[in-house]
């Protein structure tokens, strides 16, 4: 590692919507990705595989409780690098609740820039960190499901999630460790 280099920690997990990729530095969460999603970040050879970073293991723990439907809220600290106005549209997305969803055109409003519908739908398409910055929240003028990196699938079934559907997804666990059968 480079005097000056942040280094990267990762792993995957198998969530019950694919496998993910979940990228940490010591400042927190920096990635978090569906291997087949657009925009997806590819492991950098400097990086370190490690099931025991403590952002990893909480993150991992936390996508459990959320597909589990026992999670609304996610409390990870993130540390995601973008442009400011990217990180001004993160920011904005991270606040719509669970269950809830915004137009593109509210979520340009709550970044401070309500004439830049297109330039936030770009910034959303570029989210790093796919669910705890809940983008599958934000939907067209209309009401419907338009754009989602993951796959318009992908984001229906989130939507379902939240809606109060059946936990259809409880069964998700990191590819490193075996899953717990206790009750």
């Amino acid at each position: 590692m480079h005097r000056g280099t942040e280094m990267h920690y990762f792993d995957f997990y198998e969530s019950p919507m694919g496998r993910m990729l979940i990228v940490a530095t010591d400042q927190g969460l920096s990635g978090l990705y569906f291997v087949d999603q657009k925009y997806y970040r590819e492991v950098g050879r400097d990086w370190l595989r490690s099931d025991h970073h403590e952002v990893v293991l909480e993150t991992e723990r936390q996508l459990k409780e959320y597909f589990g439907g026992s999670r609304k809220q996610f409390d990870i600290p993130i540390a995601a690098q973008g442009t400011p106005f990217q990180t001004r549209v993160w920011k904005a997305i991270s606040s719509v609740q669970y269950g809830d969803s915004i137009t593109y055109s509210e979520l340009a409003r709550r970044a401070g820039h309500p004439q830049a519908v297109r330039a936030a739908g770009t910034a959303t398409g570029r989210n790093p960190i796919t669910i705890i910055v809940p983008c599958h929240r934000i939907v067209g003028s209309d009401g419907s499901l338009t754009g989602y990196a993951g796959g318009l699938d992908r984001k229906r079934a989130l939507r379902a999630l939240e809606g109060g559907g059946r936990s259809l997804f409880a069964g998700a666990q990191s590819t490193h460790r075996p899953a717990d059968t206790r009750a």
